[in-house]
């Protein structure tokens, strides 16, 4: 096979699938995808899925199930605003909750006016919600969170023990986060991955964080492969990709890689290893 420039090897260990999710349709994406200006609309703070956002849920979780990814995910990240964590605990979370047997479910029933039942934690990866991979902070009310206790009560089998504040001391009403600030944000929340011990992650994020932060990546790539990577999320899109950590940020170690001379033992001369085979006489050490 001919190897050209365009290939790259890197060690197994050092890097990390990512399955990149777009929260499915918000209220205000129904609006705001039409007039921009809808966006700024008080009525829109921290949207909520619309009925046509769920079922984009269902057919997101058939689609895991079916290919068997919804069993490989070691960890589900969620971005805190209740679009996200209400598309991943969709998604990603148990099967119909029973309050006597199952403790505390992911999503009480109706969050977010959704007419939903309760959602279990059984049998599903944890669900983590991390900052880093809000939207867009700033100005848009729909992209301003709760506190967190009013989410734990919401969510209570999700984990917000990574979020600081209890209050969104992150979005400012006056103060939009550029696009470059915005980028090194999300490259930041890539580097902080390489922190956890997991190997294959679901995000849950939007739209925005999604495509500026990829925008910083595949220069060194096709074309048609950049471009592969750069295209905007449609509403509950998954992108599958591989993450590499060419900067040694991770300290994993290889769980397949095998080191080799097990038992060790000096190399053995060609010609004393042709005498003994030839006087079928038993043969150590390498060749």
């Amino acid at each position: 096979m001919d190897i050209d420039s365009t290939s790259s090897l890197y060690p197994l260990h050092r890097s990390k699938t990512v399955h990149l999710v777009r929260h499915a349709q918000g209220v205000h994406n129904v609006i705001g995808d039409k007039d921009y200006k809808a966006y700024m609309s008080p009525e829109y703070f921290d949207a909520e899925l619309t009925r046509l956002g769920w079922q984009q849920v269902e057919n997101l979780r058939k689609h895991v199930h079916a290919c068997g990814l919804a069993k490989r995910v070691d960890v589900v990240i969620t971005s805190p605003l209740l679009r996200t964590m209400q598309t991943a605990v969709g998604v990603f979370g148990g099967e119909g909750y029973t309050d006597t047997v199952d403790g505390l479910p992911l999503m009480l029933a109706n969050v977010g006016k959704s007419g939903r039942s309760a959602i279990s934690s059984v049998n599903c990866p944890p669900i983590v919600a991390v900052e880093l991979c809000r939207e867009h902070l700033g100005v848009h009310p729909c992209d301003r969170r709760r506190s967190v206790s009013e989410y734990q009560c919401l969510f209570p089998a999700v984990d917000f023990s990574l979020i600081e504040s209890d209050e969104d001391v992150l979005w400012k009403a006056n103060v939009r986060e550029t696009k470059e600030e915005l980028a090194s944000r999300g490259k930041q929340f890539l580097n902080w991955l390489w922190t956890r011990e997991e190997k294959e992650i679901a995000i849950v994020t939007h739209s925005g964080f999604l495509f500026h932060t990829l925008a910083t990546f595949g220069s060194d790539c096709h074309p048609l492969v950049r471009k592969e990577i750069n295209k905007h999320f449609a509403n509950c899109e998954l992108r599958s990709m591989v993450i590499v950590d060419k900067s040694m940020l991770g300290s994993d170690s290889s769980t397949t890689d095998y080191p080799g001379k097990i038992p060790p033992g000096p190399d053995i001369p060609s010609a004393a290893i042709d005498e003994k085979i030839a006087n079928d006489e038993p043969v150590s050490g390498s060749t």
